[in-house]
């Protein structure tokens, strides 16, 4: 329940505001190397210098969030990191053994991975190009928390 996380998070840290998106568009998923269907919600808010990510997975196609062996709800999913070259990084975690578990792209056409790095870091691995637009949304998430007044917890985008 992602309102209710939002609701958790705000009361037990005293952080906002959660900028919001829902059921959020992924118009090409490949998830184990097959076409797949995400459908999720998530809330960004700014912890200090970390930006967190608050997730919802709607429906029950097979995806990484409910997969054998996921980290279990309410722990730390993954990380995410700008890849300075994606592609050779991805290729770099294949050689390692840390398979991409998902590529996807978005409605703007940012393409990311998942790696399942779950064996070394005991999470996944979330990675993106340098994309100018993603980079301005994070500096839009950390720009809100800074001087927030407690107000409105919530931002829908």
């Amino acid at each position: 329940d992602l309102d209710a996380a939002i609701e958790r998070w705000h009361r037990l840290w005293n952080i906002g505001p959660f900028v919001v998106r829902r059921h959020i568009a992924l118009p090409d998923v490949r998830y184990r190397g097959k076409p797949s269907v995400l459908d999720i919600s998530a809330a960004y808010v700014q912890a200090g210098d970390i930006m967190v990510e608050l997730i919802t997975a709607h429906g029950m196609s097979p995806n990484l969030f409910n997969e054998p062996g996921a980290p279990p709800p309410y722990s730390l999913h993954h990380v995410a990191h700008f890849a300075k070259d994606f592609e050779a990084e991805l290729a770099a975690h294949e050689a390692q053994g840390e398979p991409v578990a998902m590529r996807a792209l978005t409605t703007t056409g940012v393409e990311f991975a998942m790696v399942d790095t779950r064996a070394r870091l005991g999470h996944y691995l979330e990675l993106y190009p340098p994309v100018p637009a993603l980079a301005g949304f994070y500096s839009y998430v950390k720009k809100a928390a800074n001087g927030w007044d407690g107000s409105n917890p919530l931002r829908r985008l």
